[in-house]
């Protein structure tokens, strides 16, 4: 008994070590994926691109912030809202590395998972993760004593898990009409009056504030991920991974068209997150 143990306990420790060199290779990439399309804090975190700061959001963002340079133009009564940079010598630089991290790596992984995977199975992969961080929205929801909309989360997450076969299809909305409420921390902060203080542009992580920061740590312990796995961290930086990779493969193209209308690609990108964020929050 005592041979057959030894020799069964080096079998589990190559199995413990495949596993994790096979979470720190997903770690090493989750960490060059989360580039210039990125997250909106420097912490791992598994929610879905839709919830993330992401290029379809920023052209809205964009078209609001070019509104109202239009509007300046006209009539310089009423001063354009932006939110203070001082740190913008080094975000220019965390931009700028950001920005060839996309080109290197994240669109050439995107563009071959995309043409790997069929759309379809991406949009459900999309829907998945959307709905597995249905927890992170309805604790924000009642901390904004906003009790409709984590009524709404709730019945989200019950239907899709479901009827939508474990989130992959959005039945809520689809079957139901019931809509996302995409609530993060860094709104509850903003909800109670707390400002943005200052723009941050993370290397890797890509643009943020001081609050929404502080939001993402707080929306990190929300993450169901690191109450049913082992190594929270490591998990949901892998599985972070698959869902940057995998948004990112469904608007490759946006940000590019996006940089070749912007006179300061820095500059528009951090208007257009800070309007965005200040919409969401006013909403």
């Amino acid at each position: 008994m005592g041979k057959r143990s030894s020799r069964k306990l080096p079998n589990l420790l190559r199995g413990d070590v495949k596993v994790s060199c096979f979470v720190f290779v997903l770690t090493i990439l989750g960490l060059t994926s989360h580039s210039a399309l990125g997250h909106s804090g420097p912490l791992p975190s598994p929610p879905p691109a839709e919830d993330s700061f992401s290029i379809l959001q920023m052209a809205e963002g964009l078209q609001v912030s070019e509104g109202e340079r239009d509007l300046d133009t006209l009539s310089s009564e009423e001063p354009i809202k932006t939110i203070a940079d001082p740190l913008e010598s080094i975000n220019r630089l965390s931009f700028h590395f950001n920005d060839r991290l996309y080109f290197w790596v994240l669109k050439p992984v995107a563009s071959g998972y995309a043409i790997i995977v069929p759309e379809p199975i991406r949009v459900g992969v999309r829907n998945f993760f959307s709905n597995v961080a249905a927890p992170i929205r309805v604790a924000n929801c009642l901390l904004q004593l906003n009790f409709k909309g984590a009524g709404t989360e709730t019945v989200r997450f019950f239907v899709n898990t479901t009827l939508g076969v474990v989130g992959f299809v959005d039945a809520a909305k689809r079957e139901f009409n019931i809509d996302k409420q995409g609530e993060d921390f860094g709104q509850t902060l903003g909800f109670y009056g707390i400002g943005p203080v200052f723009y941050i542009n993370w290397p890797i992580l890509g643009p943020s504030s001081l609050r929404d920061t502080v939001g993402f740590v707080g929306d990190f312990f929300l993450n169901p991920w690191n109450y049913l796995v082992r190594f929270p961290v490591l998990f949901t930086v892998a599985i972070g991974t698959l869902d940057r990779i995998n948004g990112t493969s469904l608007v490759i193209g946006e940000y590019e068209d996006l940089k070749r209308a912007a006179l300061d690609p820095y500059v528009a990108m951090r208007d257009a997150y800070y309007q965005v964020r200040q919409k969401r929050i006013e909403e």
